[in-house]
């Protein structure tokens, strides 16, 4: 058995555990109560959906199991996948043996790129991203063995097995889309002496320099996870849920992400700043910022990049990327812009019609893009493939570890306005 399999078996035992305490204890007990706003409102808040890979806390951010993101920031994506899925680091020997078998995975089938040089020219990279995995559906395990009659107890195994196919070829997928649809159509080969992240980075083709591979490094761990109820991850359970194999679920999770109000962030807060360094230069006067703000604001306008649903403080992941661009493109013009605005920002936030603003720190997506600026990465409808190549590591822990825990479809009830009135006016 592999490290990364045994890893997640015993995962998956201890999670039981937990579970089978928690039930004991009061499996019928009330946790929640659910508002006619909740009902109404997409469901925000309401407490529905246990998640063993990651947790946002408000304060402190997110977490990768108990690991916060200060901790787990230098890792490589493999080490964050095997985390998601068993819940520990691997050792060195784990590491070394996931590593040389995504590398023997990593051959996509030429169908694929006929199919996605067949596409229109302008279409979406995310689009081919999609398209790209759902074309390789025919090659999954898990669907191979459930056709011969698979235990219950079997579905993560063949889910797992998928998982890693999936996985292995995400990086080269990614980069020849880039070329086919950016480029000059001619791929760039995989290199088995570099790892996950560094496959992707040296594929794309686009620098040669060491920080922007370390930049990719650092983009796919902290994209990797969010807990399960963003629409992405939820999307991607739902459906595999319903035994759809993982290539359904993952195309189904990226088409999530490829909404506006999910996974394009990214590309909207740097379209920020250089419309700020259109108008104002490369050093912006702080007040000429603060009053170009105020504006926006007035207009009834939201600042990309401010704001979170959950945290409460500025987001560790900006903390993170902000700190790798002191130490490579500190006078990128774009990152100091970003920078400024941190200082400028939140403050105006604070105070803006009374202190109502909730989070008026950053997030992630405050900082991403301008990195990807820096290194010559500048198509932003590609900004979101780079976030889905990462979050697809948490599609893959979270429906493994539900299919070992033998949870069953979701199907949560649904009612009408005619309900929802009686209810209201029931006496008591």
């Amino acid at each position: 058995m592999s490290d990364i399999k045994e890893g997640i078996q015993n995962h998956l035992l201890e999670l039981q555990l937990e579970i089978d305490d928690i039930f004991a204890k009061g499996r019928d007990s009330v946790v929640s109560e659910v508002t006619i706003g909740q009902i109404y409102g997409g469901m925000r808040g309401l407490i529905a959906l246990a998640c063993n890979t990651s947790y946002v806390d408000p304060y402190s951010g997110l977490h990768i199991s108990e690991y916060t993101t200060d901790e787990f920031s230098d890792k490589l994506p493999e080490e964050i996948f095997f985390l998601l899925s068993t819940g520990k680091f691997p050792d060195r020997k784990s590491l070394a043996e996931f590593q040389n078998d995504l590398s023997l995975r990593a051959t996509i089938p030429q169908y694929t790129w006929n199919v996605l040089r067949s596409l229109h020219k302008d279409t979406h990279p995310m689009t081919m991203l999609s398209l790209g995995i759902l074309s390789m559906e025919n090659e999954s395990v898990f669907k191979k063995e459930y056709q011969k009659g698979l235990k219950k107890s079997e579905y993560w195994e063949y889910t797992l097995e998928d998982a890693m196919n999936i996985l292995a070829k995400l990086p080269g997928l990614a980069a020849g889309i880039y070329q086919i649809r950016f480029g000059d159509g001619n791929l760039i080969p995989h290199d088995s002496n570099l790892d996950w992240s560094g496959n992707l980075a040296n594929m794309l083709g686009i620098s040669n320099d060491k920080g922007f591979a370390d930049l990719m490094r650092l983009y796919l761990v902290l994209h990797c996870d969010h807990e399960g109820g963003n629409v992405s991850a939820f999307t991607s359970r739902v459906v595999n849920s319903a035994l759809s194999d993982l290539y359904y679920a993952v195309s189904a999770g990226l088409n999530g992400l490829a909404g506006p109000l999910h996974g394009l962030a990214n590309q909207e807060c740097l379209r920020f700043i250089l419309e700020i360094h259109d108008k104002f230069g490369d050093d912006p006067d702080e007040d000429v910022l603060r009053a170009y703000i105020l504006d926006i604001l007035n207009s009834g306008k939201v600042i990309p990049g401010y704001g979170h649903a959950v945290l409460r403080v500025t987001d560790p992941r900006f903390t993170a990327f902000m700190n790798f661009g002191e130490a490579n493109c500190a006078s990128n013009h774009c990152f100091k812009i970003a920078k400024k605005l941190f200082s400028v920002v939140p403050d105006i936030l604070i105070h803006y019609k009374g202190g109502k603003v909730a989070n008026p720190w950053p997030n992630v997506d405050a900082m991403s893009g301008s990195l990807l600026n820096h290194y010559g990465l500048n198509e932003f409808d590609f900004y979101t493939v780079l976030f889905g190549v990462s979050r697809v590591m948490g599609f893959c822990a979270q429906n493994i570890l539900a299919l070992g825990l033998g949870q069953p479809i979701i199907r949560p009830k649904s009612v009408t306005n005619r309900w929802v009135l009686e209810k209201l006016t029931v006496p008591g």
